[in-house]
């Protein structure tokens, strides 16, 4: 599969265009989404439509930028105009909507080819890819298992090759957890760098791909200026494609903490602890200075967090009629159940352990370029669970290392690290200052020259294979 910044060269030489790349790409997903239930409102047709008018655009010098034609699939929670918006759930009135959401419409501006809306759990509550109104979403590695979630399908899109380019959302490791699970990069950016409509605490939308690059790329056109967000940041002239290309004069001197117990969740894997002990080794003999780091998070600031979200819930489920209710996730309505009985003052002090989340993880990680940690402490688990632990009552434990780079705002990163005996991928999660996002970016792309080689790109089933990645 062409990167997007390869389609883009091909699109000015006239060696390809986007009509040809498209048609080749739904041959593609046509192959695939009988297994893997990545997508939702798959329109062939009018993605077509939108190829066809950037190939004349393209044909006339008139090409809207480097994204013009290139495919791109956008989270179902990410309003596009005239689809509805399910937000997972099968308790959801089905309504088109009126308008894009930003990082829909910087993409549409831009010229790109929407293929499909990809799939993700109820209320994009979940870590995983179980929803009451989609089809159960799998892992291209091996459909057995959980791509992971909320950004379910984009996860799995991006890890089976649906184009270079895919959008999701994170607000406690949503982007960066089926990064991991799928193996591919998932970049959650800087609060309010992204513009975002509706915002919400610790909530952001970034880029799912295979590369550091194409991450980037998709960037450049995401940070865009929208007024409907009102916690953006002032735009800034970012050059995000200006990545390293020697790793060794990026990383010498810089400080790097490494983080391997995050104070609280499930225990951490020997081959998680191994790959990314292994990355450390890495970034240390490429002149970095690694330091270890020692737990910032507590269980109270996480049951806390979790208290609020559940009330939070539990306020929005109790407000359906009752037959809206019903059709609700069973694992999501035993979740957010516990909201019911809660006080006044148990909500006022579970929401004020965000800040205190934010605060010790921006005091902790302050005086280092990046961090390096685990995404997850555990690898892929059954497709069917709607958590690793698949309790309720034990929702959050494999959250501990991405939940408190939601809460600081700080921008973090899954990126490709290895693979675990079984073949399944491991990710390195980087973590930087806040607002340093092009800086994380490059940092990720250091890892990506110093990392071993990977394993060869899933295959739909049936289909011939083809080389590893870079």
């Amino acid at each position: 599969m062409s990167t997007a910044a390869e389609l883009g060269l091909a699109y000015a030489s006239g060696e390809r265009s986007p009509v040809e790349v498209l048609r080749e790409l739904i041959a593609h997903v046509e192959r695939w989404e009988p297994h893997l239930h990545a997508t939702w409102a798959f329109d062939a047709e009018a993605a077509l439509v939108m190829a066809r008018e950037s190939e004349a655009r393209w044909r006339l010098g008139r090409a809207l930028g480097a994204l013009d034609g290139v495919p791109v699939t956008i989270k179902e929670n990410i309003a596009t105009r005239g689809i509805a918006v399910p937000l997972g759930t099968a308790a959801t009135t089905l309504v088109p909507a009126a308008a894009d959401a930003p990082p829909a419409a910087r993409l549409r501006e831009a010229g790109a080819v929407f293929l499909a809306k990809t799939t993700m759990p109820d209320y994009g509550m979940l870590s995983s890819g179980l929803s009451s109104f989609h089809a159960l979403a799998r892992n291209p590695w091996d459909l057995r298992l959980n791509p992971g979630g909320s950004s379910a399908g984009a996860g799995a899109a991006a890890a089976a090759g649906y184009g270079p380019l895919h959008l999701g959302t994170d607000i406690g490791g949503s982007i960066r957890l089926p990064a991991t699970w799928c193996g591919v990069v998932g970049f959650k950016p800087s609060a309010g760098r992204v513009p975002i409509y509706p915002p919400y605490t610790g909530r952001v939308a970034g880029p799912l791909t295979r590369t550091v690059h194409d991450c980037a790329l998709l960037m450049a056109t995401l940070v865009q200026p929208d007024a409907r967000d009102a916690t953006r940041l002032p735009h800034e002239a970012i050059n995000w494609t200006a990545l390293p290309e020697d790793p060794h004069a990026f990383l010498r001197g810089r400080r790097i903490g490494l983080l391997l117990d995050a104070g609280w969740g499930l225990p951490c894997d020997p081959a998680v602890i191994a790959a990314v002990s292994e990355a450390a080794r890495r970034f240390e003999a490429a002149g970095a200075v690694v330091e270890p780091l020692a737990a910032f998070t507590t269980r109270e600031m996480a049951e806390g967090i979790q208290l609020f979200w559940r009330m939070r819930s539990w306020l929005d489920i109790a407000a359906l009629p009752a037959q809206r209710q019903a059709r609700v996730l069973p694992y999501i309505r035993d979740w957010a159940a516990a909201g019911a009985s809660y006080g006044a003052a148990q909500v006022f002090h579970g929401q004020g352990q965000m800040a205190a989340l934010r605060d010790a993880a921006v005091a902790a990680t302050e005086r280092f370029d990046f961090v390096l940690s685990p995404v997850s402490p555990v690898q892929p688990f059954p497709a069917e669970h709607a958590s690793p632990t698949n309790d309720p009552q034990r929702a959050l434990e494999h959250i501990a290392y991405t939940l408190p780079f939601n809460m600081s705002g700080q921008p973090a990163i899954s990126v490709p690290a290895g693979h675990d005996a079984a073949g399944l991928p491991i990710g390195l999660q980087i973590s930087g200052r806040l607002f340093d996002d092009l800086g994380l970016l490059r940092a990720a792309r250091a890892w990506e020259l110093l990392r071993p080689p990977l394993r060869p790109w899933p295959e739909a089933p049936g289909a011939a294979p083809k080389s590893a990645p870079g």
